[in-house]
């Protein structure tokens, strides 16, 4: 039986980034991986669909060019090829994986863990040992309880990229960021696209003012959005809805979210919260066994890679003596990578205003920045969400170009503790879009 001063279960984001740090700080690491090293957000998650959605974003500019004096056809869209750079791109982030796991001496064990006892797993037939164990299992797709559903062959988030040819007609069960994100894709590529959502609204997580931009954009683009969908039977080539017909399919997805993995944890033994669906961890994110930390999709929270990995990194520190306040919520950025992008961390104004605050919400439209009038892209707002007494910086959104990268900036202030104050006194280059942020800051430093 070989012994390591960490052994790590799962090599998804929580997993890998964690074994880099714990290695790091001196200790003895072994990864082990049933599926691909990566997870879900490298091989069937977050990267191939970043890859599919560059291709969206070349397709819009095309469309720019010509509205603006010069002219570019598209001949073809050559999906396989679309397919292999995909595959190339996924491949070479896996080898640099395995490269740093070899420059770092971390043993990677391809296979299945079966649970044995203690911190004691099992791996094609070689028995591992762990001082300290981490659990990054992660998840897989749900599949609700739909009649006709298990007749028929469908996609899933983990089957979506196997797809080698375009669907003329593609139905999305769930409107949440997964299913709008392969929607405004696929619709790029040319397939009509059908989202069918059984809640009152898409993007129920995404604050509510982005959320009116993006369904304006993706219905501008003929994507057809139901809501409050009751959905009857799916048959072969059509979903069922009470009330407004058929939808037919020629490639059905369903991206209804992602159930935890809870086979390793309920064999150990440990203590789940009171709904039976995550471990239950302390702020360390040690479980009930000692020694044994969970992160994750394991735990809840978000279910978003970044998030994985910072609490993978708080959780192999405090196994190495050096234990640090948990990752906070609030300081999770939470992107949504169509045309235009969203991002947001930090409270809404209604839970600012519920936690007591004196709430100031300020924000200014892209339509104003000299940077975006001249792209041609002024669709969106920075919105910055602070507190009359000291200026806290409490959330922000951000809706528009590279929405993704422009929020750190915001971000970052607010990690340092910094308030408004920094933000509107911080020299901004122009023209730059950042300068909306400086602008929005302002505005707020008016309220006296």
């Amino acid at each position: 039986m070989k012994t390591y001063d960490v052994l790590i279960i799962g090599a998804g984001p929580g997993g890998y980034v964690a074994a880099e740090e714990a290695a790091q700080l001196g200790n003895s690491v072994a990864v082990i991986e049933k599926n691909a090293v990566g997870g879900c957000c490298l091989n069937v998650g977050c990267i191939p669909s970043k890859a599919y959605l560059q291709y969206s974003h070349w397709l819009s500019a095309v469309q720019a060019l010509n509205a603006n004096g010069l002219s570019v056809t598209v001949n073809q869209i050559d999906f396989p090829s679309v397919v292999k750079r995909k595959n190339k791109i996924i491949s070479t982030l896996q080898s640099g994986i395995h490269m740093t796991f070899k420059k770092n001496g971390i043993h990677y064990i391809a296979g299945e863990a079966k649970y044995v006892e203690g911190k004691i797993f099992e791996v094609n037939g070689e028995r591992y040992y762990g001082k300290n164990v981490l659990l990054a299992t992660g998840g897989a797709p749900f599949i609700p309880n739909i009649p006709g559903l298990s007749d028929i062959d469908y996609l899933t988030t983990n089957t979506f990229f196997d797809m080698e040819t375009l669907p003329n007609q593609l139905a999305i069960i769930g409107g949440g960021v997964i299913g709008v994100e392969l929607a405004y894709a696929m619709k790029s590529f040319g397939a009509d696209v059908t989202i069918i959502e059984a809640a009152p609204d898409i993007l129920l997580t995404v604050d509510l003012e982005a959320r009116a931009i993006v369904k304006e954009k993706l219905r501008s683009l003929g994507i057809k959005i139901i809501t409050k969908a009751s959905i009857q039977q799916v048959k072969k080539g059509k979903v069922v809805l009470s009330g407004h017909g058929e939808i037919p399919f020629d490639q059905l997805l369903v991206a209804t979210g992602r159930k935890q993995n809870l086979e390793i944890p309920k064999a150990m033994g440990l203590e789940l919260d009171e709904k039976q669906q995550f471990v239950k961890v302390n702020e360390y994110y040690e479980t009930s066994m000692k020694h044994v930390y969970a992160v994750g999709d394991l735990i809840g929270g978000y279910t978003l890679a970044h998030s994985a990995s910072a609490e993978g990194i708080k959780a192999v520190r405090a196994m190495s003596g050096k234990k640090e306040r948990p990752v906070s919520p609030y300081s999770i950025p939470r992107p949504l990578f169509i045309e235009p992008e969203v991002s947001e961390f930090g409270m809404s104004e209604e839970e600012a205003r519920k936690k007591g605050y004196d709430v100031i919400v300020e924000k200014m439209p892209f339509s104003f920045n000299g940077r975006a009038i001249a792209a041609n892209e002024t669709e969106g707002f920075v919105k910055i969400i602070s507190e009359r007494r000291y200026r806290e910086i409490l959330g922000a959104v951000i809706v528009g170009p590279n929405a993704a990268d422009l929020i750190h900036q915001i971000l970052a202030v607010h990690e340092a503790e910094g308030t408004v104050d920094e933000l509107a006194n911080t020299v901004f280059a122009h023209p730059t879009i950042s300068e909306l942020i400086h602008d929005t800051a302002k505005k707020i430093l008016k309220h006296q």
